[in-house]
């Protein structure tokens, strides 16, 4: 038996952007263990719930994260308004379905960027990083953010974006749909990135069960699981079928993802041409009282966000269970016999977010 050593690996890193530490116990060149360690950036934004009214928390959560903020509010202000019995406008639902899915492409590309980064593929970052540039232009014309949009609110949309402009954004992601095949070949059959991916940490279906595994992570170990069937907002009137590979190693991870940012190119053509005019927010009246949780699909996976009220302006109690939190112990699992030299690529393939962990 070789001697075993203990490796501390972050929590900075020069491939990875998150603070994530671990300590890998080693025999050689291969991980025996990984120990997650975290609690670097804890900001106690869940207990500002008691001193920020429930609209504006609204801003605090969609600060949890920069890349997930709008998924964070779209969670929060779904929460509440269930507590309030608000019935927000049909317009509104088809818009979030909208930004939700512009945000998915968004944080994808970002994925892939980071993941061609972390084997030393840099041409193939920029142009992952290039393509995504197009769609933070596109939430600047509706939004007037590119990373925190504050166009959510409680019962509904704080503004509408128009139709010509919807329309012009599916004619911009049909050409983000070309640039996007050619990228695409490049991530799947260049044998380069083949030999860096393919059977490399593989997690089975029942692991990635047994773990509470969510998102990409589960479906590419063949987990048919997506929070969007489900049909909250308006993802009940558009077409979602689960993106799922069964081979469960890191390039099983980079096909699903490729191929949601096409499904995401579907969804919000079909979104804009089902999209019916009308207002876009509901007055809110009075106070939130009661308790409720709702479950959305991130771009990193299913999110749970609890709110308890107290009929008062302020929230008694705000939980997020970020889908993070929930792919550490698959990220642990895939890590256990793995080299040395790919622990930066198989973090990466749980897409970290360790500041929506941590909150």
């Amino acid at each position: 038996m070789s001697a075993r050593s203990v490796i501390p690996f972050g929590p900075q890193h020069p491939v990875l952007p998150e603070p994530i530490h671990l300590d890998l116990v080693m025999e050689d060149e291969r991980v025996v263990e990984a120990i997650p360690s975290i609690g670097f950036i804890h900001r106690g934004l869940e207990k500002l719930v008691e001193k920020k009214d429930f609209q504006e928390m609204v801003y605090v959560a969609e600060r949890i994260c920069g890349i997930c903020s709008l998924g964070h509010g779209l969670g929060y202000c779904d929460a509440v308004e269930h507590i309030m019995d608000l019935d927000i406008p049909p317009r509104a639902k088809f818009l979030r379905v909208i930004l939700s899915e512009m945000s998915r492409i968004h944080s994808h590309l970002l994925w892939l960027g980071l993941l061609a980064d972390g084997f030393g593929f840099e041409s193939l970052h920029m142009q992952s990083w290039r393509l995504r540039e197009e769609i933070l232009d596109m939430f600047e014309e509706a939004t007037g953010g590119r990373v925190i949009f504050s166009i959510m609110k409680v019962g509904g949309q704080r503004r509408d974006i128009p139709q010509d402009m919807l329309k012009s954004f599916c004619e911009r992601m049909e050409k983000m749909r070309e640039e996007l095949k050619v990228l695409a070949r490049t991530f799947l059959d260049d044998a380069a990135v083949q030999t860096r991916l393919k059977g490399v940490g593989i997690l089975t279906a029942d692991q990635a069960e047994s773990l509470g595994c969510a998102g990409p992570f589960l479906r590419a170990s063949g987990v048919a699981r997506d929070i969007r069937v489900s049909g909250y907002s308006a993802y009940g009137d558009v077409h979602v079928i689960p993106v799922v590979r069964s081979e469960g190693d890191s390039y099983a991870r980079c096909e699903v993802r490729i191929d949601e940012i096409f499904q995401s190119f579907d969804i919000i053509r079909e979104a804009v041409e089902k999209i019916p005019e009308g207002p876009v927010d509901v007055p809110v009246k009075g106070f939130p009282n009661g308790e409720y949780m709702t479950r959305i699909e991130q771009p990193r996976g299913e999110a749970l966000y609890y709110i308890k009220a107290n009929g008062t302006k302020f929230i008694e109690r705000m939980r997020v269970r970020t889908p993070t939190f929930a792919n550490l112990p698959g990220l642990v699992e895939t890590l256990r016999g793995c080299d040395l030299a790919d622990v930066p690529i198989l973090i990466l393939t749980i897409d970290p977010c360790i500041s929506c962990t941590e909150r």
